[in-house]
């Protein structure tokens, strides 16, 4: 059986009853979240106990597929050496994409727990999805994951899809690398891709912000775990290399740039942070803070209407840098 989904079956008639006595931990939160934040946390904890391979099992445990899953076409492909799947929908426009770079610490997670996501954004932005499954650390430590990213974005140009016609995501750990793959760009003076969405970005591997303590009691990213994670990216003295925790790098000239934090989360404060220094280097950054939410809250749209509406406006964001580069290039050409 998969293992969050006995943790869920277990905890939910404690919180129901702990609801039933004093409401619930936030005020949006329903049952269903409140057991999903519970599990997520008490799974948090036991990460730091069990093997790697325990975890990566159950993270990427078979799962039913969902509604808008089931009408995305997905075709698995090798983008520059690198293991990745197209997500296509009927109206997904061939000539732009979208390449999306999952969460999990740079050490677990991939396409199958984050199909849902990737659908998601492919239904919302119009276009095609790339899903890339870049190596994982401990086995592929740090710069492996930047150098994936960087191949599959020459591939597409080998396609006919040059940077001007791509846009870039991804949540969690996978925010951080889109955030070094833009910056490796420009440093190496290559062209950019239209615009870009990090949501709930780690992008500072030293931790320890106020928000950290703050939200303890609601989020399941906690220090502890966050330490095991960066052991296994990048050794000590590279913890603030540019690349490896972007916050610390020079941001200016990068494409137009949406964060989306929740309030709850641990890393909210270097989301704020990040969108503070992306404005300050002249950089066109918006910030969301979305209220109750913890981290990486958008995985779980299938149940959280939250989730569903900031992978929207995630969506749309997308699609106006695209649409906006699109229209700068009509007007040389």
């Amino acid at each position: 059986m998969n293992p969050i989904r006995e943790l869920m079956k277990r905890a939910r008639p404690l919180v129901r009853a702990r609801r039933r006595a004093f409401g619930p931990l936030r005020p949006s939160w329903s049952e269903e979240f409140e057991t999903i934040a519970t599990v997520l946390r008490l799974s948090a904890t036991l990460s730091t106990r069990l093997p790697l391979s325990v975890q990566r099992r159950a993270v990427d445990a078979p799962r039913p597929d969902t509604a808008v899953v089931k009408q995305t076409r997905i075709t698995e492909v090798s983008a520059g050496g690198v293991r990745g799947a197209w997500f296509e929908r009927p109206e997904s426009r061939r000539d732009r994409a979208v390449v999306y770079l999952h969460g999990g610490g740079y050490s677990v997670g991939g396409l199958r727990s984050h199909r849902d996501l990737i659908a998601r954004l492919c239904s919302e932005v119009g276009a095609r999805v790339l899903g890339l499954e870049y190596r994982l650390a401990p086995e592929h430590p740090f710069p492996a994951q930047l150098e994936d990213s960087l191949a599959a974005l020459d591939w597409l140009a080998e396609q006919g899809l040059p940077a001007s016609r791509v846009a870039l995501a991804g949540e969690s750990a996978g925010g951080g690398l889109t955030l070094s793959t833009l910056v490796e760009l420009r440093d190496r003076g290559r062209e950019l891709p239209a615009s870009a969405a990090l949501l709930s970005p780690w992008v500072d591997l030293e931790g320890g912000r106020a928000s950290y303590r703050e939200n303890r009691r609601w989020d399941f990213v906690t220090p502890r775990a966050i330490e095991a994670y960066t052991r296994r990216f990048v050794p000590r003295d590279r913890r603030r290399h540019p690349l490896a925790a972007p916050l610390h790098a020079e941001l200016g000239g990068l494409p137009p740039i949406l964060v989306q934090v929740g309030e709850v989360e641990s890393l909210r404060d270097e989301g704020v942070e990040l969108a503070a220094r992306l404005e300050a280097a002249g950089c066109d950054a918006t910030l969301e803070i979305w209220p109750d939410m913890i981290h990486a809250f958008q995985v779980f749209a299938p149940m959280l209407d939250e989730g569903r509406r900031a992978l929207a406006r995630a969506g749309a964001h997308l699609r106006r840098g695209l649409d906006d580069r699109e229209r700068r290039a009509e007007s040389l050409g």
